[in-house]
């Protein structure tokens, strides 16, 4: 019930601020893409063309100045992180303006753009320095063990709609890439140590250094711990989680043409599920070799392994990848440049069931997966046109073909139009094929839900168009539209004649809306970067199906964010980070989740090599919910750096 007043008490102040909050955010216009630089006085010397002319390269695997990009890209950079106050990379994600972002549980969350934002969220790809690290066992990410030093974060790159024709499978709705920096820019010792009322402690250190001018290095290792969340009657969720973690990485620089990177990470970890502990660990080993011929021609090889376990209360979960890829970028002749890959990568999965009452069958399940991709760039004169497809394919539906067309016209120096049309999947899973509940069979009039043995691919045609521009020295935009249509979406139904529910494709939708994101310098010691996004669906049941397919959404019609970075006299930093977040409607599987406001506020002060900074985290209101029954708290942690 105390919830439940909360809640009632912040929808009444939302009618009163929440025009004024949203024009407000719309008004200033104020943020950018992205922007890139490593301390405050480097940002201080850059200009807004600079700013605008920094690379990107999710949208085009290849470097791509942000201004001419034919997509919808907001680029989450290391200052901006560190200025958060964030301490995970679901917290930092929050920056991104064009995802939508819901923590569960202290160590869940669930993370998704332009809508089906569940659970078992599986639209998104993930991509860690180039590694893929999304499961199929449901297709989603288990961002619990995505724990990467955030000190060591060049930037991350957010691009809202599909990138199935370079990325392959589930870049459907959208790619987050996170790029670490080169061990190069991390000579030197970092140690941070944080404790607070939830997060318990945060203890980081690393050190980087180089054997000769060709070979550099480092190594890291972290520990974070959290408190439990309470429920809505005010008792313990039972749901605090931490974990330790150690990596390195080694950039190896034989000559100007060819560079080695090897790098890898360790960790473990224990996070409660209703007060039981849940054990999990994860290793995971990549190498990636670049050969430049010229600015416009590289080959790229890249091989990882990656391994993860889990212990959930009923299910224990190992999942083994093998993953090599190739890709090969030259140029034809003035106005084309042609970049083709070929990819292989193999899954091993072994899930463990401890009871008869769900779970996967089989048990042990071996995943290959084929893919190639081509894409053409042509440009002539003032316009950009790039046509290309990923072909793919997997043991459960076959080849999927994701084609797609992109066309970008330099209006200006300064403006740039795009639009876009494009084909994407979201390749099955485990969960879909897989899952059955319970395991053993049942007579007939017991209720039961069977796996979906012919279950294809979900498909998706996506319409985009947006602007990028400078209107003046001091400021920058972006607006995208979009328009999606997706067919064979996941359904649960009723097989004729019995009481088992089957897994099927008998789901269709249709969803559209509209992003902007700025940037502007307010003076040499304040930057505001703002964003705002609009979301509109409509989800049904496939001619001559009946069944309801609201669960497959719980989906926010807007939402809004900004991030201020005000530097004072005396080296003082008051940092702000503030977000809306809509209504999620009520459906078969989860309550209607209120609206809420929130803020984050950081004050820090840098005394020579040390840093002192009081973190305030979910300010407005003491409880808040962002998708079930528990209460995220607001809550307080200090935390000192050393950098040398």
């Amino acid at each position: 019930m105390a919830l439940t007043n909360d809640n009632q008490m912040c929808s009444t102040r939302f009618e009163v601020n929440r025009i004024a909050c949203l024009a407000t955010l719309t008004m200033l216009f104020v943020f950018n893409d992205g922007y890139a630089q490593s301390d405050i006085k480097k940002l201080k010397s850059l200009s807004i063309e600079q700013l605008m002319s920094l690379e990107v390269t999710s949208v085009a695997r290849s470097a791509q100045l942000l201004s001419e990009v034919a997509s919808a890209i907001q680029v989450i950079t290391n200052e901006a992180i560190q200025r958060s106050g964030a301490t995970t990379i679901p917290e930092a994600l929050r920056l991104a303006t064009n995802l939508q972002i819901s923590q569960l549980t202290s160590s869940a969350w669930l993370v998704g753009t332009r809508g089906f934002n569940t659970v078992f969220a599986n639209k998104l790809l993930v991509l860690i320095d180039g590694r893929t690290v999304y499961t199929p066992l449901f297709g989603g990410v288990l961002w619990e063990f995505q724990n990467v030093l955030l000190e060591d974060v060049d930037r991350i790159e957010v691009i809202s709609g599909p990138g199935g024709t370079l990325w392959g499978v589930n870049a459907v709705n959208g790619v987050i890439n996170i790029i670490t920096k080169s061990a190069k820019d991390t000579h030197g010792l970092f140690v941070t140590g944080a404790f607070g009322t939830y997060n318990q402690d945060l203890i980081a250190a690393r050190y980087g250094s180089s054997i000769s001018e060709k070979l550099h290095y480092r190594a890291y290792a972290q520990r974070l711990t959290r408190k439990s969340f309470t429920l809505a009657d005010g008792t313990d969720a039972g749901d605090a989680w931490g974990f330790i973690e150690a990596g390195f990485r080694v950039d190896w620089n034989e000559n100007k043409k060819d560079n080695l990177t090897i790098q890898g990470d360790v960790q473990k970890g224990v996070r409660e599920t209703a007060g039981e502990g849940s054990p999990f660990d994860s290793q995971n080993l990549l190498a990636r070799w670049t050969h430049t011929y010229s600015e416009k021609s590289e080959l790229i090889l890249q091989t990882y392994y990656d391994r993860y376990w889990r212990d959930d209360a009923g299910v224990a979960d190992e999942l083994e990848t093998y993953d090599i890829d190739f890709q090969h970028r030259f140029v034809i002749n003035a106005h084309n440049t042609l970049l083709w890959g070929l990819g292989y990568r193999l899954v091993h999965d072994e899930l463990y069931n401890r009871t008869i009452y769900v779970g996967l069958l089989p048990e042990e399940r071996t995943m290959p997966l084929y893919s190639a991709f081509v894409q053409d760039e042509i440009e002539i004169g003032k316009v950009t046109f790039t046509v290309g497809s990923k072909f793919q394919h997997n043991i459960f539906s076959g080849l999927d073909v994701q084609p797609s067309v992109r066309l970008a016209f330099a209006v200006s120096p300064n403006h740039t139009l795009w639009a876009a049309a494009s084909r994407a999947v979201r390749a099955p899973s485990r969960f879909d094929v897989d899952y059955f509940l319970p395991l053993e069979p049942q007579p007939p009039e017991v209720l039961s839900v069977a796996g979906g043995p012919n279950f294809t691919s979900e498909k998706m045609h996506a319409y985009e168009i947006g602007f990028r521009s400078q209107p003046t020295k001091k400021s920058s935009l972006s607006l995208a539209g979009f328009y999606n249509e997706y067919h064979d979406l996941y359904s649960v139904e009723t097989l004729p004649g019995t009481n088992t529910y089957q897994i099927q494709n008998g789901s269709v939708a249709e969803t559209w809306g509209g992003e902007f994101s700025g940037f502007h310098q307010l003076s040499d010691r304040w930057r505001i970067r703002a964003g705002f996004t609009y979301f509109g669906k409509d989800l049904r049941a496939s001619p001559g199906r009946m069944h309801d397919p609201a669960y497959l959404s719980n989906d926010a019609t807007h939402m809004a964010g900004l991030q201020s970075m005000l530097t004072l006299p005396a080296n003082i930093h008051f940092d702000v980070v503030a977000r809306y977040l809509d209504y999620i409607p009520a459906s078969f599987a989860t309550a209607r989740v209120p609206e809420y406001f929130t803020f984050d506020v950081r004050l820090a002060w840098e005394y020579e090599k040390v840093e002192f900074a009081l973190v305030g985290q979910n300010l407005y209101a003491k409880y808040h919910s962002e998708m079930n029954t528990t209460r995220i708290p607001r809550h307080v942690f200090g935390r000192i750096t050393w950098r040398l």
